[in-house]
C-alpha cells in the first residue's frame, strides 16, 4: 500500500520537520526522553513486531508537556508577564500548569464545573489557577476565550496550533532515533496535535513509513471528517483523552495529507489493553494510551508481520477506573466468575453447594442470598457467589460439577 507523503510548495503544511527539529531543541533539556521498547510478549500475542514509547513516564504523566512547553517558550517577555490560559480537563492543563511555573509565567486553567475533584487538585498543585465554569468541556472553551480577551492572556490551544503540533512531533523524532526501522506508526488520535507533529517528522525521516491513527468508536470524529460520514460521537468512553467531538481544524489538514488511514476500537479491546500493559509490561496507562495496542488487537491480521511503533501517550487514569477494568479483565478470562443458583430454602443448602466449590479448589469471595425479589416459589431461594478460579476450563469444572450434583446454575455475564 502506497503510503502518504508531505506535500510541498503552495499547498505546504504550517509545521515542517525544521519546526518539529527546532521544537525539540527548544524543549529538550525539561523534557524526559522516554525510553522506546520492545515487548516481546506483545510481539507474541499480537504477530507484530511491536515497540512501545513510554510517554506515560514524563513528569506529569503524558506527552502533551512537549507541545505545552513549545509554545510557552516562543512567547515574548509582555506575553509572559500577562499568563497564559486554556481549557483542558486532562493531561493539556496539567503539562501546562507544570511548565508554565517552572518558567514564571501564570497560568489558568478553566474546567466544567463537573471535573472530578482529583483533576483540579492536581492542576492546582502544577500552580495553576483553575476556574470552574460551564457544565461542558465547550462551555468553559467559550469562558476561557473570554477570560483571553479581558485579561490579556495567551490561549494554548490543547492541540490546533502550529506551536503545539511541532512540539508533539518530537515524539517521532526520539522514536525513529531509536529505532529507526519501524515500518508502521500507530498513533492515538483525538483531537490530532500528536498525530500531526508525529506524521510530519516521520513521514520527512522516512517517507515510506505509514501512519495510523487510533480512534474510540464512540468519539469518531476525525474519521468522519476525513471519511465524510456521519456516525455519532459521545458516549462514556475508557479513552476519555481521546474523545473529541470536534477535530481541529489545523489538525485536520494534517491528518487528511499524511494519515494512511485510521482504526476505530471499540470499549472491550481498550479495556483488554489497559490490563495487558499493567500485566505484561508493568506500567499504567490511560484508555487513549491504550488505543495502539487495542488496534493491534481488532485487527491482528492487518499488523501481522509489521514492526510497529505505538505510542503510551498518557498514564493518567483514576485508580477506582482501573481496577474496574482490571476485574472486568479478570471476569471475562474466566478468572472471576458470578454464579447464579437456585436451592431450596432449607438447612444445609448453603453448605452442600459450598463443598462442590470446596472439591473443585474454587475460592469462594461473597455469597448474595436472595429470598424476597425472585419469581421462584417462597421455599425457593436465588444465590449468587462470586468466586476465583484458575482459568477458564477450570470455572467450566466447577460449573458441570454443579449441574451434575442437579442444582440449576448459570454464569452471570458482563457486558
Amino acid at each position: 500500500m502506497a503510503t502518504k507523503s508531505v506535500p510541498q510548495g503552495s499547498g505546504a503544511l504550517p509545521v515542517t520537520i525544521d519546526d518539529v527539529n527546532a521544537a525539540r531543541e527548544r524543549i529538550g533539556d525539561a523534557i524526559v526522553e522516554t525510553p522506546t521498547l520492545r515487548s516481546l510478549t506483545l510481539s507474541n500475542l499480537t504477530g507484530a513486531d511491536v515497540w512501545l514509547k513510554f510517554e506515560n513516564l514524563q513528569f506529569t504523566a503524558a506527552y502533551k508537556e512537549r507541545g505545552a512547553l513549545n509554545t510557552l517558550l516562543q512567547l515574548d517577555q509582555e506575553a509572559r508577564a500577562k499568563g497564559v490560559i486554556a481549557a483542558s480537563a486532562g493531561n493539556h492543563a496539567q503539562g501546562l500548569a507544570y511548565h508554565a511555573t517552572r518558567l514564571g509565567i501564570p497560568s489558568t486553567i478553566v474546567m466544567p464545573k463537573n471535573t472530578p475533584i482529583v483533576k483540579v487538585t492536581q492542576t492546582e498543585g502544577h500552580g495553576a489557577t483553575v476556574i470552574l465554569e460551564g457544565e461542558t468541556y465547550d462551555a468553559a472553551y467559550a469562558h476561557s476565550r473570554e477570560l483571553e480577551a479581558e485579561k490579556g492572556y495567551t490561549f494554548v490551544h490543547p492541540f490546533d496550533d502550529p506551536r503545539v503540533i511541532a512540539g508533539q512531533g518530537t515524539v517521532a523524532l526520539e522514536m525513529l532515533a531509536a529505532v529507526p526501522n519501524l515500518d508502521t506508526l500507530i498513533v492515538p488520535l483525538g483531537g490530532g496535535g500528536l498525530i500531526s507533529g508525529m506524521s510530519v517528522a516521520a513521514k520527512a525521516i522516512k517517507p515510506g513509513i505509514e501512519v495510523i491513527g487510533v480512534e474510540a468508536e464512540l468519539f469518531p470524529s476525525m474519521y468522519n471528517r476525513v471519511h465524510h460520514t456521519e456516525m455519532p460521537c459521545g458516549g462514556d468512553t475508557l479513552a476519555e483523552g481521546i474523545a473529541v467531538k470536534e477535530p481541529g481544524k489545523i489538525t485536520s489538514k494534517f491528518v487528511e495529507a499524511l494519515v494512511d488511514d485510521i482504526v476505530l476500537v471499540g470499549e472491550r479491546k481498550l479495556e483488554e489493553a489497559v490490563s495487558l500493559l499493567l500485566q505484561i509490561e508493568k506500567t499504567v496507562v490511560e484508555g487513549a494510551g491504550a488505543a495502539g495496542l487495542a488496534a493491534m488487537l481488532s485487527e491482528p491480521e492487518r499488523f501481522r508481520g509489521k514492526k510497529i511503533g505505538t505510542v503510551l501517550c498518557g498514564g493518567n487514569i483514576d485508580t477506582r477506573l482501573l481496577a474496574n477494568v482490571l476485574l472486568r479483565d479478570l471476569a471475562r478470562s474466566g478468572r472471576l466468575a458470578r454464579l447464579r443458583i437456585r436451592l431450596q430454602d432449607r438447612p444445609g443448602a448453603l453448605y452442600h453447594v459450598a463443598r462442590i466449590f470446596h472439591e473443585q479448589g474454587v475460592n469462594i469471595i461473597e455469597v448474595y442470598h436472595q429470598r424476597v425479589f425472585t419469581s421462584l416459589p417462597a421455599k425457593g431461594l436465588i444465590t449468587d457467589i462470586e468466586c476465583e478460579t484458575r482459568d477458564r476450563n477450570h470455572l467450566d469444572r466447577l460449573m458441570t460439577a454443579l449441574r451434575r450434583a442437579q442444582y440449576e446454575v448459570r454464569q452471570v455475564e458482563l457486558a
